[in-house]
């Protein structure tokens, strides 16, 4: 059996609505040489019998949906697990409350042979919050070429735009399963320091935002799994001496926010520890 050209892989947990409209958005693509990973991570809603329905009719247009359930373990793990499964020769992320343009990939294979130097390609967004269309700020413009300076400063490419050969995660590893949050910052931060990316200038991603179940609001201290992937990537001794200094700088900015916080609040153990964690770099 010949293998596709792009393994889509979604994970999800409890999002059974959101998740029916990401696979349809999958299913409806122009471009038909792919493959479609599921993978549950542990969903307690219905999930399962929403699925089933869709795959008896995607195997209707003779088009399969591959099922992997796992406990609990988090996005990361469950990313993980999808990549493993994958046999594509280039891997698009999907999350589960995101869908695509019925373009995204019809358009990312014709980028991919104009452009085969990259390994790594990423798109335009939509973003829509509570189902309102947001604009986006210059800040959020998307970089292309070498970007681990952006990567550092904010997460610059997101991970359901991004298209990845399956061979980049075999030289940089998966993502990060100690990680409950932010585990896409730190991915890229490795990726970047290694690999240029290049952006398809097409908005092919759609990206919903504004509910109770995203990890921004369940981790409202998201800058923590930052500065522990900063200093991961400084310990790696995988970065030039510009990239250090750029992730060294940003380490250290982060930290200050944490220690004025940290005094505010009185906590001066808290407010030393990330005093010592500056002065390593």
């Amino acid at each position: 059996m010949q293998k596709p050209f792009f393994s889509v892989i979604i994970p999800t947990y409890n999002r059974a609505k959101f998740l029916q409209i990401a696979l349809a958005s999958v299913l409806a693509q122009t471009f038909h040489d792919y493959e479609i990973i599921l993978v549950d991570d542990g969903s307690t809603d219905d999930t399962y019998e929403m699925l089933q329905k869709m795959r008896r009719e995607a195997q209707n247009n003779a088009k399969d949906i591959k099922y992997f359930h796992q406990e609990n373990k988090g996005p990361a793990a469950a990313r993980n697990l999808g990549i493993k499964q994958a046999t594509g020769d280039f891997i698009c992320l999907l999350d589960s409350d995101d869908r695509f343009r019925d373009s995204k990939l019809k358009i990312s294979y014709e980028h991919i042979k104009k452009y085969p130097q990259y390994k790594i390609f990423h798109t335009e967004e939509i973003w829509y919050k509570n189902g309102a269309l947001l604009s986006q700020k210059i800040y959020h413009k998307k970089p292309s070429g070498k970007v681990f300076e952006n990567a550092v400063r904010m997460c610059s490419i997101g991970t359901s735009t991004a298209v990845i050969r399956k061979g980049v995660f075999d030289a940089i590893g998966l993502f990060d399963e100690a990680m409950p949050a932010c585990e896409d910052y730190d991915f890229w931060l490795r990726v970047t320091n290694r690999y240029e990316v290049f952006l398809i200038p097409h908005y092919l991603t759609i990206k919903e935002g504004g509910r109770t179940d995203q990890l921004s609001l369940k981790y409202p201290a998201m800058d923590t799994f930052r500065i522990y992937a900063l200093k991961k990537i400084l310990e790696s001794k995988e970065l030039s001496g510009d990239n250090f200094r750029i992730a060294a700088d940003e380490l250290k900015r982060k930290c200050n926010i944490f220690i004025k916080g940290a005094l505010k609040r009185g906590k001066t153990k808290e407010a030393n520890s990330y005093k010592l964690l500056m002065e390593k770099f």
